[in-house]
């Protein structure tokens, strides 16, 4: 994985991008590719919070890529077989990743992105009725269901969970971009229907960068869901040349270290 961007936040996000932390706070994206046309991961950093607690909510990311598997392999980074050509790692944060040991896809290998359902069909009916996905695929079974806005795009797959969903205090969300006019629609469509909004439509700035309107809202269980206009969105989102640079001077700048010691916390490291 790249990294396409970095910035750096003197106080919380208006809309809760950093979770419910009101101090200085990071973001750093990283994927395969520009945003444009790859599935990208945001990570978040709360200056001073040493430690999350994860649910049950969020159950992984799954990538086509031997050579994830052959690095994972020579860094002794634990791996377990979960299916044949499947193998599950977790990251330092105890996020799961699920890589399959297959030559890495010309197109984005990120395949899919996995969250905890308490009811299969509820949660279909949101995403596929209201929000317009696709419905690829339904395993009544298996109780999952592997939705999409487009055959070449990362997919969203749903599973229950077998009971409810717990969010922990990591606060994650998932984001779409959409035509800027489309956000006004969106916001009505779920006051119409009385559906969740977490923050009605907002712009968000960045400091020296495009400023964005997003809408963010929350499925039946909670998981968050932000859609950002495109046309700004696709600015802010260039990569960035400087971002290595910038998430390097960051850290040594951080002095992590010292506060993880003064705290008598074990810091997490790769």
């Amino acid at each position: 994985l790249q990294v396409l961007r970095h910035e750096e936040f003197e106080e919380g996000c208006k809309a809760t991008c950093n979770g419910p932390y009101d101090g200085k706070w990071s973001k750093t994206m990283v994927g395969y590719g520009p945003e444009d046309n790859h599935f990208v991961a945001e990570l978040t950093y709360n200056y001073g919070i040493g430690e999350y607690r994860l649910g049950n909510d969020f159950l992984g990311i799954t990538l086509v890529s031997s050579q994830a598997v052959s690095n994972a392999k020579k860094m002794g980074w634990p791996l377990k077989e979960v299916s044949t050509g499947i193998f599950e790692a977790e990251a330092p944060g105890g996020y799961k990743f699920y890589l399959e040991n297959k030559e890495q896809l010309k197109q984005d290998p990120v395949v899919k992105v996995t969250l905890g359902v308490s009811n299969l069909q509820k949660s279909v009916n949101y995403w596929s009725g209201l929000l317009g996905m696709k419905i690829y695929e339904k395993d009544e079974e298996k109780q999952r269901a592997l939705l999409g806005y487009a055959d070449n795009q990362c997919k969203l797959e749903l599973k229950a969970v077998g009971g409810a969903v717990d969010h922990g205090t990591a606060f994650g969300r998932i984001a779409f971009s959409c035509a800027k006019e489309e956000l006004p629609n969106i916001e009505a469509l779920m006051k119409k229907e009385n559906q969740k909004i977490l923050t009605p439509l907002v712009s968000l700035d960045t400091p020296g960068k495009a400023t964005v309107q997003v809408i963010i809202l929350a499925d039946p269980d909670g998981h968050e869901i932000c859609f950002v206009g495109d046309e700004a969105f696709r600015d802010l989102s260039k990569v960035d040349p400087n971002g290595d640079k910038l998430l390097d001077d960051a850290m040594a700048a951080d002095n992590s270290d010292k506060w993880f010691a003064a705290q008598k916390m074990k810091k997490a490291s790769a």
